[in-house]
């Protein structure tokens, strides 16, 4: 077998990060994912959006044409369809904000996952991609909110997107307790905040969250179609 030949056969994903620093949080999974992803055998194409200085805002050069599923887009958004072309499965990895997507994130999905690329054709190109959105919440595990949080994602995420575009699984794994001050609502409606966790009950609370990221990684690539 030739060197172009193992190439070919070396799965790749595509890790997507969609916070504003790089000592986050959210980083920190994004970078765990991808030494997972990495222990797996797949080829890791990592891109952080605010890193790379994508802008999220919709142009001219790149909004739909319903009349044109051809039209060519900005090469800024050619590139990342490339990217996604690319790639056997995506990972978003991203704080929730008001149980959505932050800017940067939704606009990505805006410019990039653009009509004839992402949905319009009765063959979608990303038809058998499979996709995982992980996202990090400061609202405490116990909060009922969070029950509303994960249905609002999978809606959004998984139906509203990635079904849309003939994905061939999508998956929302969330992660709560992603603050030291947990917050949550109480019975009257107001916002209980939690004092600040520290010491050894903060190294406990982010090894909880870092394990049930990992387990959200494993399920996930667990899940993967075997090839015939």
């Amino acid at each position: 077998m030739s060197h172009n030949d193992i190439d070919q056969n070396i799965r790749t994903a595509l890790v997507v990060v969609a916070h504003h620093r790089s000592d986050s949080l959210t980083a920190h999974i994004a970078r765990r994912a991808t030494a997972r992803l990495e222990a797996a055998g797949y080829r890791v194409d990592l891109l952080d959006l605010h890193a790379e200085g994508f802008d999220p805002r919709m142009t001219v050069a790149d909004q739909p044409d319903w009349g044109n599923r051809e039209k060519t887009y900005s090469p800024e958004v050619h590139q990342h369809m490339d990217r996604i072309l690319a790639a056997d499965l995506v990972i978003a990895v991203f704080p929730v904000y008001w149980a959505s997507v932050p800017a940067v994130l939704k606009g990505w999905i805006d410019r990039v996952w653009n009509y004839g690329f992402a949905y319009g054709r009765s063959k979608p190109r990303l038809a058998g991609k499979r996709m995982l959105w992980l996202g990090l919440a400061g609202a405490a595990a116990d909060d009922p909110l969070v029950g509303f949080m994960q249905q609002t994602l999978e809606g959004q995420l998984n139906m509203g997107i990635a079904y849309y575009c003939g994905f061939s699984h999508s998956a929302v794994g969330l992660l709560p307790d992603a603050e030291e001050r947990r917050q949550r609502i109480g019975a009257d409606g107001k916002l209980l905040i939690d004092p600040a966790t520290v010491g050894a009950e903060r190294a406990a609370q982010y090894a909880d969250l870092e394990r049930r990221a990992d387990e959200f990684v494993t399920e996930f690539l667990a899940a993967e179609p075997v090839p015939a």
